[in-house]
């Protein structure tokens, strides 16, 4: 027998290795074994070594890291998703984790006492293999700065100790991959650095450098790839310092991120290894407003899959609140003593979302008798809700288990009620004993205070769903809120809801307004007494119970149906004629006070009342006192309280009455000039409002009024400062031009600029209103799509010229993005699909003609045509076309390349693209093309005069730079530089003006000078659809600004004044002529050929509006306003 022979470690070394290798890349099952047979290889040839000159050289071990490392090479050129490259960094990270086991095994056999190990073959073997990765940090490939930097995540969590100098050389390095230009890069090193998070010393950290956790939530806020934030959110370490951080991702624009963030939320409610430790997003640790932070973003987010996400969170919280310690009622109850329930609804949609994630705990709530004799806030909002609930889901059968009886019901609110009324009286006496001192006693009462109002007005609206088939509680119910409703005492956030409780009582809305009126005259009559009134509370107490007792003696319950559902009972009154009311000059000034106090609670009441009527305002004459009496008087006040509710009681009375509605609206349009923010809000909520309903009044197809309306809210739109108002009217706006009332393309252009103006980028209200507005307002409607084609070039020549002097410290979308957006909006593809909505495949053919057309300019810059171009490439171009569309757009592009030559060479080949797709898709109907005979054609008649107009191009003249304006010029407002967008149309399209108390540092109007309009007077036609009949030659001469139709706001003054400004502005600025609508045959031959006549009926029609009784102005600023205020509500 052979004897055996011995194969030296080396060279086991070197097969073993690579043979691990081979197999780990197959199949992480093997994984295992071959870290045991590694780890058997290297301890042996650790023990190689060889002695030098001052100590021992590790020979073995030298070469075992070779080994280990010629075979990692050779993965890291691999790119991101390759599966076997994968496992080997999983079986690098693995070996490693496995070497530092063993040598704690090792120590922990010898029982080692030392403060310093020694180093070991582990800790070189892992520094070794660091250093060797650190060294590709930097490498150009980012395939295999992708890779060292996955390796060393990998590593991380078991790198065991390593030399100080290794540690900051890694740290160092990982700061400056998460800065990497590749997202796959910087998601590894994210997911390194949270690892150090743990590891760091805020000793060792100089002054102003930031810490890796610093680091982390910067890029959770601001990276703008969704993986590498997802990476953090996933990696970061939960701690009320990140906690912030965290809570914001809810409203990442990501929905995976979204969604996970929630996730991370639900997984550290409790302490890691713990079931009841309160961890860091426990219920309880939170704050109010980050628990409401949490409900409101999740439960209301868009996306569903976020929606449950948030719902699971919630479901999370009741079990970690409640522990399984009591019922189910009591854990609810629990759980809502967390939220603020008066201050928002957000506790009721996270009830909500309990009933529908649990449904243990909407079908195992029971109220006993018990749970209604001490209704507390919490209570009474449970049961509550859960009738609402039951309501909407139509479960009949769990309502009636739920609903109390109604007598039971108002005896409740009676008690609590009339508890209320005693604690108010209580409060004022000790108020008065004892001054103003005791602070913390106020708070305590005034929490008491709350929570018995919040008591009542959940019955109140309990009250609203209950089953009123019972006759004698319906009318003890109807009494009672009666009652409550005409004290003077009653609490504002109350009135609405004893309201709400009446209409369902009252048998018709008649009915309902005669109650209200009724309690205004009791409460406005000082002569009338608590007896005349009618039943008070306590006498309603007796009474009611009373019936109680004899309802329970009656032998024939039959009886009790004699009372109909509409025959309730009028209080009995003395007939007699109403005192004479003391004139407020009479008054001393509490009584004044008083007075103004009970004057609001009127209106209070009349607005709830007009809220929840339909009827016409003629069909119930009741109103016409309350008009005359209270709210006309309430409108003439200086108080801005009483006229602010003055205004919305007549802006709900125009609502229902048409007539009334005519006579008024100029009274609202003249309160918005020099009303403060608050006042100018909601009467420009009314005036909107008046306009939907009244629509066919003031908006009509044609009507001047409707004209001058628009143009004044315009004008508002571009001198106001206040963010609300700016918000307020582009609300308002975009809901008339979606319902189709408005389809003026001022208005729509007046939008768009503001949109995207830089003076409006910290107005989130009004910018968030607009960018869900656009994509539905231009997918509803083939026709919207074609009103944004024709606004787009003039939009496009003002936001770039504004972008190219925008300063560095203003924020504002480039001419590309802008492109961009209008390409998206006019996409037909995108229309909606809705019965008998068709699309128009033209929008995108003509955009492309019209590019074409404005780029013959001289005047446009080359980083104009540039992006011009680059928009023709993403341009829909439908696969049949009418032959006049494709043939106008080919010769354009024909004679564009020959007399107007593309000199940059981007815009060269993109136009090349567009070109060559055009003859290649429409190839048939292009191969007949012939110039002459097309010119016998009537249909292309203007395109070839217009054409014929063009002189080529010197080639001197090419790159010729821009011409710099040698001196500054008072700039025009957007009002005349816009309105080439349509046909006729002078009122000017706005841009919002600079905010007062912010920095004037160069303000930018999206607007040209006057000089500058001179200049550009020979490009109208160039920018603006093709003319029909013009001569291309003939030249227009400017009008004055008296001869054209002016629609700026028409100021009430003397003939003689009106000739004066009018000279004045003729001689500062003159009117540019309004370029044709795009999209139609009408160009500036049809403007120059307007006829004398013409404009002398339009002269005619302004002397009549000037001089017309019946129109007053709506920016009158005399300083007479109160007497015309007063002589218009006089006409009411």
């Amino acid at each position: 027998m052979p004897a055996r022979t011995t194969v030296p470690p080396m060279e086991v070394m070197a097969a073993a290795i690579p043979k691990a290798f081979d197999q780990a890349q197959s199949s992480m099952a093997t994984h295992q074994k071959n870290f045991i047979a590694l780890h058997k290889v290297h301890a042996e040839v650790a023990t190689i070594t060889e002695e030098v000159h001052g100590g021992m050289k590790l020979v073995g071990e030298r070469a075992f890291e070779d080994g280990f490392i010629e075979m990692i090479n050779r993965v890291l050129v691999i790119k991101k998703g390759t599966t076997v490259a994968d496992r080997i960094v999983k079986f690098v990270g693995g070996y490693i984790k496995f070497l530092n086991a063993k040598v704690a095994e090792e120590r922990a056999k010898q029982e080692e006492d030392e403060d310093e190990q020694e180093e070991t073959t582990a800790s070189r073997f892992t520094a070794r293999l660091l250093k060797h990765f650190l060294k590709g940090f930097e490498a150009k490939d980012k395939n295999v700065r992708y890779r060292v930097v996955h390796f060393a995540a990998e590593m991380m969590s078991h790198l065991g100790e390593v030399e100080e100098a290794t540690y900051e050389l890694l740290r160092a390095a990982l700061m400056e991959r998460v800065r990497d230009k590749e997202p796959t890069v910087r998601v590894q090193a994210v997911i390194a650095l949270s690892k150090l998070c743990g590891t760091e010393n805020p000793d060792d950290i100089e002054e102003g450098e930031p810490t890796a956790l610093e680091v982390l939530e910067d890029i959770l806020a601001y990276d703008p790839t969704a993986d590498v934030r997802r990476a953090v959110l996933l990696n970061m370490p939960v701690s009320p310092t990140t906690l912030t951080a965290l809570l914001a991702r809810t409203r990442d624009i990501d929905t995976t991120v979204r969604k996970l963030a929630y996730s991370v939320l639900e997984n550290n409610i409790t302490a890691p290894g713990t079931e009841d430790t309160v961890g860091i997003t426990h219920p309880r640790a939170l704050t109010i407003a980050q628990r409401e932070l949490i409900v409101r973003n999740g439960l209301g987010d868009r996306e569903p899959a976020v929606r449950a996400a948030a719902g699971k969170l919630v479901s999370a919280w009741v079990d970690a609140i409640s522990a399984h310690k009591g019922s189910m009622l009591e854990d609810l109850i629990a759980f809502l003593q967390t939220f603020d329930l008066a201050e928002s609804q957000l506790a009721e949609d996270a009830l909500l979302s309990v009933f529908v994630t649990r449904p243990e705990y909407f079908d195992g709530l029971e109220f006993e008798d018990s749970f209604w004799t001490e209704l507390t806030p919490e209570r009474a909002f449970l049961v509550r809700v859960l009738v609402d609930y039951c309501v909407t889901n139509k479960d009949n059968t769990r309502l009636e288990n739920v609903l109390p009886v109604v007598t039971a019901l108002a005896f409740r609110i009676q008690t609590a009620y009339n508890d209320l009324e005693e604690q108010l009286e209580a409060d004022e006496q000790d108020r008065m004993l004892r001054g103003e001192d005791e602070e913390d006693q106020d708070v305590s009462k005034e929490e008491e205070r709350m929570g018995r109002e919040f008591v009542i007005s959940e019955m109140l609206k309990l009250a609203v769903n209950l089953d009123y088939a019972d006759e004698i509680g319906r009318r003890k119910m109807f009494q009672l809120v009666r009652v409550i409703v005409a004290q003077d005492s009653l609490p504002e956030n109350l009135v609405a809801r004893c309201l709400d409780v009446l209409r369902v009582l009252s048998p018709n809305e008649r009915e309902l307004i005669r109650i209200i009126v009724e309690v205004v005259h009791e409460l406005r009559d000082p002569a009338e007494t608590e007896e005349e009134v009618g039943l008070s509370i306590s006498s309603f107490y007796n009474d009611l119970l009373m019936e109680l007792l004899q309802r329970e003696d009656m032998e024939n319950p039959a009886d009790d149906g004699e009372t109909t559902f509409g025959e309730t009972p009028r209080p009995n009154r003395i007939a007699r004629p109403p005192p004479e009311p003391k004139r407020p000059e009479d008054m001393s000034p509490e009584e004044q006070a008083r007075a103004d106090l009970i004057d609001v609670r009127c209106l209070d009441l009349c607005i709830g009342m007009l809220e929840r009527v339909n009827g016409t305002f003629e069909e119930n004459s009741t109103l016409e006192g309350i008009l005359g009496e209270l709210v006309v008087p309430a409108v003439k006040r200086k108080e801005v309280v009483l006229r602010e509710k003055g205004l919305v009681t007549l802006g709900l009375c125009c609502l229902i009455a048409r007539r009334m509605a005519l006579n008024s609206f100029q009274l609202f349009l003249s309160q918005v000039q020099s009303a403060p923010e608050n006042l100018k809000v909601r009467v420009l909520q009314v005036v909107f409002d008046v306009l939907m309903v009244h629509d066919t009044d003031f908006l009509a197809k044609g009507s001047p009024q409707g004209d001058r309306v628009v143009e004044f809210l315009l004008n508002v739109l571009s001198n106001e400062d206040s963010d609300r108002v700016q918000a307020l009217i582009a609300m308002g706006f975009a809901k008339l031009m979606l319902s189709g009332m408005v389809t003026d393309e001022r208005v729509l252009t007046s939008l768009v600029l503001v949109y995207l103006s830089p003076d409006t980028v910290d107005n989130q209200e009004l910018r968030q209103c607009l960018s869900y507005f656009f994509p539905v307002y231009c997918y509803s409607s083939p026709g919207n799509q074609r009103r944004m084609q024709n606004i787009f070039l003039p939009i496009f020549d003002q936001l770039s010229a504004v972008y190219k002097e925008l300063e560095d410290d203003h924020d504002m979308v480039s001419p590309a993005q802008v492109s961009g957006m209008f390409v998206d909006w006019t996409d037909p593809q995108k229309l909606i699909e809705l019965p008998g909505l068709v699309a128009d495949p033209d929008v995108h053919i003509d955009m492309a003609a019209a590019i074409v057309k404005a780029m013959f300019s001289q005047k446009m810059e080359k980083d104009d045509k540039k992006v011009l171009c680059q928009v023709l490439t993403k341009l829909y171009i439908p696969p049949e076309i009418d032959d006049d569309k494709i043939r106008r757009l080919k010769l354009l592009m024909q004679t564009l390349l020959a007399r107007r030559p593309i000199r940059d060479t981007a815009a060269n080949n993109a136009f090349a693209k567009f070109d060559k797709s055009i003859s290649q898709k429409f190839e048939k109907q292009l191969e007949a093309f012939n110039e002459d005979e097309f010119r016998e054609l009537e249909s292309l008649k203007d395109l070839f005069e217009f054409l014929d107009d063009i002189m080529p191009e010197d080639d001197e003249e090419e790159d010729e730079a821009p011409k710099k304006r040698g001196r500054k010029r008072r700039s025009d407002s957007v009002v005349t530089s816009t309105t080439s967008s349509t046909a006729g149309d002078d009122a000017p399209p706005v841009t919002p003006s600079r905010k007062k108390g912010k920095r004037q540092a160069k303000k930018r109007r999206l607007s040209q000078s006057d000089e500058e309009d001179e200049e550009d007077d020979d490009d109208d036609v160039v920018r603006g659809s093709p003319p029909t009949s013009a001569a291309p030659t003939r030249t227009m001469p400017r009008r004055a600004a008296t001869k054209a139709v002016d629609m700026t706001p028409i100021v009430i003054s003397s003939d003689d004044e009106d000739d004066d400004d009018e000279e004045e502005e003729d001689d500062e600025e003159a009117t540019p002529v309004p370029a044709a609508r795009r999209g139609k045959p009408s160009g500036r031959g049809r403007v120059q050929s307007k006829s004398k006549k013409e404009e002398a009926r339009l002269d005619q029609d302004i002397d009549d509006l000037l001089e017309g009784p019946s129109h007053d102005s709506i920016m009158d600023s005399d300083p007479e306003e109160d007497e015309e205020v007063d002589e218009m509500l006089d006409d009411l």
